[in-house]
């Protein structure tokens, strides 16, 4: 299920609601999921109850009791846990986050692509300016995804006129180049300057490249020691590995196990304890952090697909693959095994996961026109 169903899933859980005659609300247009935060627990967490509160002239807690078990009905809804003054904390049945991964693996990088412009023409003027170009160039590419075909022309009136680059960002090389012309919002003005080519963690682009090239050495690694990616339930570690060891951290590229020499230099950081590996999951416990995150971004990819495709915003899925390349990064210090520990379920699912996330950033690089490493 992905947030976009579950966002949908709580929604009838509030029209149920109001038909029975529980609650004396509008039913609301919308409804944001998000992960948990601080206190929190599931995989998902929603505050449409201290949304209705005022509305329905109740405490929120009320309001969150009385969705719970309509939203606990829901297929695909393992639990529904209530915390703090009114959240919806929202655990998912084991096999979501696996069709899931099965499905941008099996899509491969054109997961995400739909047909909610399918038959339009979206015609882009736009005028001679080597930003507009470029991403006039990517939007042809991202309407596509969605079924549409983008023409562009350099006519009046222009209907395409991002900020123009205050100098000629050719010197960057075409990936660095383009990331600097596509990542700011076409209301911003663009920055070029060398720090595009800095490999640090302080470089988003260098974390997007850096990311995807991870997943490859992840997989070659895995096939070192004689295993291969299976979607199967997250959120459980493998059997024998400790719970309560120090997993060794250097800001956000995590690095707990490198045994491949092409994976990149380290980066330069203090190592600190980084949190335990959490214990096999039941309804009502937290799913790793960075997993969850993943998850999350790989199932809003397609949505932002589609919103930067109406919106003409390539910026959205540039700003998506740092996301998503943050919590990979977060995330791929539990997908290998450790020591002598041998490869099991929890390794080969928690390799899947990691795949799809390449698959993710390999897809969104591309529509970019930038470059996605095997090796960096």
């Amino acid at each position: 299920m992905t947030p976009v169903e579950l966002s949908r899933t709580v929604l009838r859980a509030v029209r149920r609601a109001v038909d029975v005659g529980e609650l004396s609300v509008s039913v609301p247009a919308s409804v944001a999921v998000t992960p948990p935060g601080p206190g929190g627990c599931g995989d998902y967490a929603t505050n449409i109850a201290l949304r209705l509160a005022g509305p329905a002239g109740r405490p929120a807690r009320e309001v969150a009791d009385v969705l719970r078990p309509h939203i606990a009905d829901a297929s695909g809804v393992a639990d529904v846990t209530v915390t703090g003054p009114g959240f919806l904390n929202i655990t998912l049945g084991g096999g979501a986050s696996a069709a899931l991964v099965e499905e941008v693996l099996e899509q491969g990088t054109r997961y995400g692509h739909g047909d909610t412009l399918a038959g339009q023409v979206v015609e882009l003027r736009v005028p001679y300016d080597t930003r507009a170009e470029v991403v006039a160039d990517t939007l042809v590419r991202i309407v596509a995804t969605q079924g549409g075909r983008a023409e562009v022309r350099h006519a009046e009136p222009v209907n395409l006129r991002p900020v123009p680059a205050p100098e000629n960002p050719a010197p960057l090389g075409l990936d660095a180049a383009r990331w600097a012309l596509l990542h700011p919002a076409p209301h911003d003005r663009p920055r070029i300057s060398a720090d595009h080519l800095l490999q640090r963690e302080s470089n988003p682009l260098f974390r997007v490249r850096y990311a995807h090239a991870r997943t490859r050495a992840l997989r070659r690694n895995a096939a070192t020691l004689g295993f291969t990616g299976a979607p199967a339930s997250l959120g459980a570690p493998p059997a024998d590995r400790p719970t309560d060891g120090p997993v060794v951290h250097t800001g956000a590229l995590t690095h707990a196990r490198r045994t491949d020499a092409s994976s990149g230099p380290p980066v330069s950081g203090p190592p600190v304890s980084g949190p335990p590996v959490s214990g096999p999951r039941a309804p009502g416990t937290p799913t790793p952090p960075h997993e969850a995150e993943l998850l999350v971004a790989l199932a809003e990819y397609p949505h932002v697909l589609r919103v930067a495709a109406r919106d003409r915003g390539p910026d959205r899925v540039a700003r998506h693959l740092v996301v998503t390349a943050d919590a990979l990064l977060g995330f791929q210090h539990v997908v290998l095994p450790f020591g002598d520990e041998k490869p099991s379920a929890a390794h080969r699912a928690r390799l899947a996961l990691a795949e799809a996330a390449g698959t993710v950033l390999a897809g969104g690089l591309s529509l970019l026109g930038i470059s996605a490493p095997e090796h960096l």
